[in-house]
């Protein structure tokens, strides 16, 4: 009888131990993955954390370089060319030339400072010119451009002179250069503005033309 107890006992005391076993295995299982889940959950905050942080220096740099081009600075050219009145980024510079006979004003406008503009590697952020020609004599200059589809062109008005009808023109504007060029007619002259490459696209299209005024 005794050994029969102490057989029990002993079984009992076998199950309690492997039970116990399995507790502190599930213990230990449960604690390691509770660890790795707050490990990575960790590196996932501190990734995100990052990101935003990344996200709000692009857009306080951005709001700050929007900022800085106001107020806007002033150009109005002579009467007797239409009083062309362009405004640009305080930040910017500008040289004009209004002394030409082919071309009667030729200006340059830059961020900075303007670099020379006798140099044929010299870009400019913006650039404006009156030539001494009718409107379609320059349009008919860019038409083996267009016909090897260098350049494509749309009707374009200035916001405030929409009775004033030209063209954009977009692609090798200058020089096998690629940039966005507006043509419009004026008196018996043209007026022209272009830009560039991308990066004073944003000037130049929310800036540039919509403030952009002559007396035709």
């Amino acid at each position: 009888m005794n050994n029969k107890r102490n057989l029990i006992s002993s079984i009992i005391i076998l199950v309690e131990t492997i039970f116990l076993i399995i507790l502190i295995a599930f213990g230990v299982w449960s604690y390691s993955a509770y660890k790795k889940n707050k490990t990575n959950l960790d590196q996932k905050i501190n990734q995100a954390v990052i990101v935003a942080k990344k996200q709000q220096s692009s857009v306080d740099a951005n709001n700050y370089a929007i900022q800085s081009q106001y107020p806007l600075a002033n150009y109005t050219g002579p009467q007797i060319y239409g009083s062309v009145s362009i405004n640009y980024p305080k930040n910017w510079s500008a040289y004009v030339d209004s002394t030409g006979s082919s071309t009667l004003l030729d200006g340059y406008f830059n961020p900075g400072y303007v670099m020379s503009i006798n140099s044929p590697n010299s870009t400019f952020a913006l650039r404006a010119q009156i030539i001494n020609q009718s409107y379609s004599q320059t349009l008919a200059s860019f038409t083996s451009q267009e016909q090897a589809g260098l350049i494509t062109t749309k009707p374009y008005s200035l916001p405030k002179l929409p009775q004033v009808v030209g063209v954009m023109l977009t692609g090798q504007v200058q020089n096998n250069l690629t940039g966005e060029m507006v043509v419009l007619p004026l008196r018996n002259e043209t007026l022209q503005f272009w830009t560039i490459g991308t990066n004073y696209l944003p000037a130049f299209s929310n800036i540039i033309l919509p403030n952009l005024t002559f007396s035709p």
